[in-house]
């Protein structure tokens, strides 16, 4: 473990087609160092064009030095993810999928120093797919992943903030910290929970921000109007990345610090 005695998380928001891919190319070493990053994870699941992630695109987060690949609703828009994904172990889908679902929903990972970070990805279930409840898995998944570290860090994929402020709460105290990732746009709620977690509502998307939630805004507002299927195209400008950084207690695993960062294309 870190001689310090602290271990500090950068978690990246919701990575968006090739602009995101690129500013992560671009920024990552510089956050790195800035931040005296220990491990580096991100949401890949719109990487792939917006939809998806394939596996050369999840090789390529990996090589850029993101540690911990998590997803959410879209993972399955590519189905080349599939055998990809049951070999991948840092490569995580939502915990709360059916039994029997191809990949794991968790994992404990070594960072740099040999800081050992449990991580865990969940999806919401209000507005989205009927899956397993996410609290009864997380709490399962939290008791195994404790016997091993106590930094255990949750991405809920979410789209409602009352589900994502819920969890928070029944988690809170027996995690580091619960991100809520999906809706693409980062909240100002950062902060420590009673019980020494680290929440925010929503860490933002890392990509075009001159868009609608990424995409063209010509295409989504047509859908808006019309009401019919059209084509959506991730949009170019504006680029930035949403992340935060998570300061954790070696020892207790208890957060110490949460900052929400959103760093510009052209910082």
């Amino acid at each position: 473990m870190q001689s310090s005695g602290r271990v500090r998380i950068l978690f990246i928001g919701d990575v968006m087609g090739g602009a995101g891919r690129d500013a992560i190319a671009r920024h990552l070493p510089r956050l790195r160092e800035a931040h005296d990053v220990d491990i580096v994870i991100a949401n890949g699941e719109n990487v792939a064009g917006g939809f998806g992630i394939t596996p050369p695109m999840a090789e390529d987060l990996f090589h850029l030095g993101i540690d911990v690949v998590t997803t959410g609703n879209h993972l399955w828009d590519r189905k080349e993810i599939l055998p990809y994904i049951r070999e991948a172990s840092a490569l995580l889908r939502p915990a709360n999928f059916p039994a029997g679902v191809a990949g794991r929903g968790g994992g404990v990972f070594t960072g740099r120093g040999g800081a050992r970070v449990g991580v865990i990805n969940l999806m919401g279930r209000l507005f989205m797919k009927d899956l397993d409840c996410p609290f009864r898995v997380g709490e399962r998944l939290v008791e195994t992943l404790r016997a091993d570290t106590p930094i255990l860090f949750v991405d809920f994929h979410a789209e409602a903030t009352s589900e994502k402020q819920a969890l928070a709460g029944f988690l809170d105290g027996r995690v580091t910290a619960v991100v809520g990732t999906h809706t693409h746009v980062q909240t100002a709620d950062e902060g420590i929970l009673p019980g020494g977690t680290a929440y925010i509502t929503d860490v933002g998307m890392t990509g075009p921000h001159d868009s609608i939630i990424g995409v063209e805004k010509a295409q989504a507002i047509e859908r808006f109007l019309t009401a019919m299927p059209n084509k959506f195209a991730v949009a170019k400008n504006d680029v930035r990345i949403s992340a935060v950084v998570v300061t954790a207690d070696a020892s207790s695993g208890r957060a110490l610090a949460i900052e929400r960062l959103s760093v510009r294309e052209s910082a």
